[in-house]
């Protein structure tokens, strides 16, 4: 039990800081204008050495933002109820800090989903086809790689809780 809660808070912290990194850089998509390279990323783009912040209010920057921040602070809060499962003081006999944690990774990488798969598609079918030479970038890879790291961790904290169960139904009644 202990091993999996320790895999899944392992995949939940290296998650959380992949989603930080992943949001918070500009490089998101990188492409060629005027001969020239620049990049984007959600907060900021990125021409010439200079960078400007993204003032345009577009729906789904926005929700792609807003997905990635949600996603990040769901798995922020998996980690504190991850790492408060390890210990054994419970006021609550009804409640498993592990399975909520569990939960908690799952919401998260529902959230990180939903925002890679907004941005994807906007990416792909309108900004594709503006730029001829373009290619997605290293923030947008740390975001997918982010989206499975809370997936295991849910995994793992859900095994943990099984294993907790299957324990306590085989004790003495």
């Amino acid at each position: 039990m202990y091993s999996f809660m320790g895999g899944g808070l392992f995949c939940a912290i290296v998650g959380n800081i992949l989603l930080v990194v992943s949001t918070a850089t500009d490089y998101w998509m990188q492409y060629r204008l005027s001969g020239n390279y620049a990049h984007q990323g959600l907060w900021r783009y990125c021409m010439s050495n200079k960078c400007y912040m993204q003032t345009d209010s577009i729906a789904y920057w926005n929700a792609t933002r807003a997905f990635m921040i949600l996603s990040g602070m769901s798995c922020f809060a998996g980690i504190i109820a991850g790492i408060m499962s390890f210990a054994h003081f419970s006021s609550f006999e009804r409640f498993n800090r592990s399975f909520a944690a569990g939960i908690m990774f799952f919401v998260s990488t529902f959230f990180v989903l939903l925002g890679m798969a907004i941005y994807t598609g906007v990416t792909v079918n309108f900004l594709g086809r503006r730029f001829g030479d373009w290619r997605f970038s290293w923030s947008y890879i740390l975001g997918w790689v982010a989206m499975l790291m809370t997936f295991f961790a849910g995994i793992f904290y859900i095994c943990a809780y099984r294993m907790c169960e299957c324990r306590r139904g085989t004790g003495p009644r």
